[in-house]
């Protein structure tokens, strides 16, 4: 921890792996704030001799758990989560996201929609007013005929990049498939255009994550702020 904004994060990172309880099934989300939740957990598994089992939504974040102790589980081993513990790209005020800057947004939605109780890790500095001006969307779509869905996406107004490494070769998630990474300048409903990216041939999942958080979490530099998500 070298920052404040690291502290930040830490503590939005250890307050969510508080709140698992023995005997729980858990999705362990991707990237640097679950990372910090995994640790954490970790630690707690050790220091208070909890039971739970585990479902990684990435390879990373398996591989950390095996590392740590946390006894895994495939998603289809289990009926259900009882909890999922994530971060965000970007959260607005309705508690709508962007996330998959990492590369795990289809898997991180599935084990979303298989939990009873989603809980989202931040900083302060992810809270937007509105999703999209300063953050791409990330599109998880097939290789096979990627050029046609990026141009189908680009006729929805959006402009595009498929994401690749500094060798120019494709970046591809766990599943084998690409990302194309939009911007849309009139993000006004995100619920509206999920539903019509993931019309198009091709398009697997995106990163617009809608009605998918219970629980936000906000890490800040001497604190913690959660907020419970109103129930429609």
């Amino acid at each position: 921890m070298n920052s404040n904004s690291d502290h930040a994060k830490d503590r939005a990172a250890r307050a969510g792996a508080d709140l698992v309880r023995d005997g729980m099934i858990v999705g362990l989300g991707s990237g640097s704030t679950a990372a910090l939740m995994v640790r954490h957990l970790a630690a707690r598994l050790v220091g208070e001799r909890l039971a739970i089992v585990a479902v990684a939504t990435s390879r990373a974040t398996a591989d950390l758990a095996r590392t740590l102790g946390i006894a895994l589980k495939e998603l289809d081993e289990v009926d259900h989560l009882d909890i999922s513990l994530d971060g965000a790209d970007e959260i607005d005020p309705q508690f709508r996201m962007i996330k998959g800057r990492g590369g795990a947004l289809l898997r991180e939605k599935v084990v979303a929609c298989a939990s009873t109780h989603r809980v989202t890790m931040i900083t302060a500095d992810k809270r937007v007013e509105r999703l999209g001006p300063g953050m791409p969307i990330p599109v998880e779509v097939s290789t096979f005929g990627l050029a046609h869905t990026e141009r189908h996406i680009r006729e929805l107004g959006g402009t595009t990049a498929i994401r690749r490494a500094p060798d120019s070769s494709l970046v591809l998630t766990d599943g084998g498939n690409a990302i194309v990474d939009c911007h849309f300048p009139d993000l006004d409903d995100p619920a509206a255009l999920d539903a019509r990216l993931q019309c198009l041939a091709g398009v697997l999942d995106t990163g617009l994550f809608v009605g998918l958080c219970d629980l936000l979490i906000v890490g800040t530099l001497d604190d913690v702020e959660t907020l419970e998500v109103p129930r429609s």
